[in-house]
């Protein structure tokens, strides 16, 4: 079957011998030209299954009321949380009005400075993102606050960026972890970080550190390792799990690379978790279909979601003032399941397992 290409106000300007402005005022049903005109021209439109392209008429109109669409940076379309992030923008978008226009930076810096470019020329009414890890310089988002486009952070923040920003108690949900690790009778606790040039990192790792230290236990170096994906938890963990004072438990910053070090304790003989815990970040549905099923921290991003988008329409509707931002805390909860330990094993458990060696 042969297809037609759809008509566009040109083309019915030039059957009709009209002009396109005139076109475009009778779609609209605009008094300035006669009724018999208007009739004409909006007969022949749906004979020939015209639709008008309401985002190029946005465009067009931008100038006079802001498009309310909402652009939306993610790292990774594939990771949970940033999906669940994703759903709580769309809901809390939807429910004032609001659409939103998704790109994804593939962790680039370079993609994401082409990507906030694409979004200012799009018009869009503000810019909700999550920073990629190579990102290091941060003119791209300067020039669009510079611009008086309102940006919302959300998860990974630029500090040297003075704009709003939601993300979840990172500090503390890794402080909870670790101190549960401890507290069930672990003594070696590996930490498993993403790069530390990212704030998230740091605020994990000090919760690590200060967790640790709480409960009378030094921070060992050895013990802390840049590894955020399965793959490379996977090619990492058995050299770490064949040292002699290999770690009796790991705390990860991601759900993934848990899952990466769970996978290889299992097939390297060690029993989870009696010999090694395991603690992921995230509480996404990979930690209930992993086998034993993964404890992990909570990190609620929907919530996050919502708050981020509900920060940047207010600054777009003028309720949050010029320059002045906002920060908010999710707060994260630690979900026990079956990779650590319920109690802290006793003195005849201890003795047993120092037999075993």
């Amino acid at each position: 079957m042969e297809e037609f290409a759809p008509i566009t106000m040109k083309d019915i300007a030039r059957e009709l011998n009209v002009s396109v402005a005139t076109v475009s005022r009778a779609l609209k049903g605009s008094t300035r030209i006669s009724q018999q005109q208007r009739e004409r021209i909006q007969a022949y439109a749906r004979e020939h299954n015209f639709y008008p392209n309401l985002i190029a008429e946005s465009l067009r109109n931008s100038r006079l009321r802001p498009l309310k669409i909402i652009g939306v940076i993610v790292p990774e379309l594939t990771h949970f949380y940033f999906s669940s992030v994703l759903a709580g923008i769309e809901e809390a978008a939807d429910t004032r009005g609001y659409h939103i226009m998704v790109a994804h930076s593939n962790e680039q810096y370079e993609r994401e400075v082409h990507i906030c470019q694409s979004f200012f020329e799009n018009k869009v009414c503000g810019i909700i993102v999550s920073q990629a890890k190579d990102t290091i310089t941060y003119d791209h988002f300067q020039r669009l606050i510079e611009r008086g486009v309102p940006l919302v952070f959300y998860d990974r923040v630029c500090t040297g960026v003075n704009a709003s920003r939601v993300v979840v108690d990172d500090y503390m949900g890794a402080y909870t972890a670790v101190s549960h690790l401890v507290e069930t009778g672990c003594r070696r606790v590996a930490f498993y970080s993403s790069p530390m040039k990212m704030e998230i990192s740091k605020n994990r790792y000090n919760g690590y550190c200060d967790a640790l230290l709480k409960h009378g236990l030094k921070v060992d170096p050895s013990l802390v390792f840049q590894c955020d994906n399965r793959e490379e938890a996977e090619r990492i963990t058995p050299d770490i799990l064949r040292r002699d004072d290999r770690p009796d438990a790991f705390f990860a910053v991601n759900d993934d690379t848990a899952i990466g070090i769970l996978y290889t304790a299992k097939h390297g003989g060690l029993r989870i978790p009696e010999e090694v815990s395991v603690c992921g970040f995230t509480n996404g549905q990979r930690a209930i279909a992993c086998d034993p099923a993964l404890t992990t921290v909570e990190q609620r991003g929907y919530k996050v979601g919502e708050e981020a988008a509900d920060i940047l329409i207010r600054h777009v509707e003028g309720q949050i003032e010029r320059g002045k931002v906002e920060r908010r805390v999710v707060r994260t909860r630690l979900v026990v399941r079956q990779t650590t330990r319920e109690t802290c094993p006793s003195a005849e458990e201890e003795k047993k397992k120092e037999e075993r060696k």
